[in-house]
């Protein structure tokens, strides 16, 4: 059979042109299907990874069952935040509480993060703290239970701590001791000061024997009294106690004197004197330290123990190991009031997440019976929240400032903030 060469082109075109075009037709299906897949397997993986059964508000792991290298193309500020914040055990979920109705109030005049405050009467004095984590405060507001108003703000000195105070007071007087001088993770000061409130003013007062972070301070017999923080690194716990004799804002004494160590040493504590005993509540091991080179001192992430330990001074001078918290709490500093014969604590953070080790918010309230000295939950709190700065007044428990969560469901901080809350607490 002779085939016509003509023909025998015209069939080859025809036949190239069909099988290109089902060639494409192939791929635009393949990869719609694929797309399907992928996305599907996707949601199916992030399903396994991040399902949970919610069990009496507390959080059961369920493990990955993904293969981890499908993720390396994503860099590391990516991986995090798909690391879901459910994926919780017992140490580090919310415990179940009552609850409680929280009324929201007027804001404070600026949001503060490891801002401080002290309660006078019907007064609330907010001191200082970061506004941002490149800016901080240098200021005081004040709140007035009674009148429900923000109002009164007046400057610290220039030579003051920014954030991370001992701070206490006498009923009249405030004294401010040591803390952070600048934003970011700048350096501590040894310098202290005292605040008379009735005239606005500000005196010197004899320097800490060294620099420290967030120590516990408190009066207690006549006596101030320094414990812990961190060291001069930011990162180091300190366990030394210093005092000296106090009186209507004025240092008795010309130094510091030694007393006996704590036997846990580290910053963010809450620091209660009751009649013939000092508690030192809650607190961590370790801390943020300023980033090696950095010339702004930028905050570099270092591994923190987060801790529920109480320990009680009695008047002999000896410490004593009390009961732990319901769970690891940490910078509460400011965050208690005393109510009937107990210590509420109010929020904080706890242990760090398991995978992104970032860090975790408290939203419980927490009870310490100071007859009992047994610990109970008694309420959350709008959301969870960590340097909060509480008061008690005519029957209302108030906290303001502070960092809040991402969510319901996500306990990493997020916004700082100056909201200002209350609820009813009847004990």
């Amino acid at each position: 059979m002779v085939r016509s060469c003509t023909g025998k082109h015209t069939f080859t075109k025809a036949t190239v042109v069909a099988a290109l075009g089902g060639l494409v037709g192939a791929v635009l299906v393949l990869d719609f299907l694929w797309a399907s897949v992928s996305s599907s397997s996707s949601s199916s993986s992030t399903y396994s990874y991040t399902i949970w059964a919610n069990h009496r508000s507390r959080l059961v792991v369920i493990s990955n069952l993904t293969d981890p290298s499908q993720n390396k193309r994503a860099d590391v500020k990516e991986k995090k935040q798909r690391v879901p914040e459910g994926l919780l055990n017992y140490t580090f979920a919310d415990i179940a509480a009552p609850r409680l109705e929280w009324e929201e109030m007027a804001p404070a005049p600026v949001p503060r993060l490891d801002g401080s405050s002290v309660q006078i009467k019907n007064l609330l004095y907010v001191f200082s703290g970061y506004g941002t984590i490149d800016y901080v405060h240098s200021h005081v507001d004040v709140y007035n239970f009674t009148d429900k108003t923000w109002g009164g703000r007046f400057d610290t000195p220039k030579e003051m701590a920014h954030s991370h105070l001992g701070i206490t007071t006498d009923g009249r007087y405030v004294y401010v001791i040591s803390g952070q001088y600048g934003p970011q993770c700048r350096g501590p000061t040894a310098r202290a000061f005292v605040l008379d409130t009735q005239t606005k003013k500000w005196q010197s007062f004899p320097p800490l024997p060294v620099p420290r972070y967030a120590p516990a301070t408190q009066i207690w017999k006549g006596r101030l009294h320094v414990i812990g923080g961190s060291k001069e690194n930011r990162h180091t716990p300190g366990k030394d106690h210093w005092s000296i004799a106090v009186k209507n804002g004025k240092a008795l004494e010309k130094k510091w004197r030694t007393e006996v160590s704590i036997p846990r040493g580290g910053p963010h504590r809450a620091c209660v004197a009751v009649e013939n005993q000092l508690y030192v509540i809650g607190g961590q091991e370790g801390d943020f330290m300023p980033k090696p080179g950095s010339p702004i001192f930028k905050c570099s992430r270092r591994h923190e123990v987060v801790y529920g330990d109480v320990y009680m001074l009695d008047e002999k001078m000896k410490w004593k190991e009390l009961p732990p918290m319901p769970k690891p709490d940490s910078h509460i500093e400011c965050s208690w009031v005393l109510v009937n014969n107990s210590i509420i604590i109010v929020g904080g953070t706890t242990e760090k997440h398991p995978v992104t080790k970032r860090m975790i918010l408290v939203g419980e309230l927490f009870r310490f019976d100071l007859r009992s000295h047994k610990w109970s939950v008694i309420g959350r709190l709008p959301y969870r929240v960590k340097t909060t700065l509480a008061g008690f007044w005519d029957g209302w428990l108030y906290f303001t400032s502070g960092q809040r969560d991402r969510g319901p469901d996500n306990p990493q901080p997020r916004k700082v903030i100056g909201d200002l809350w209350r609820t009813k607490l009847s004990l």
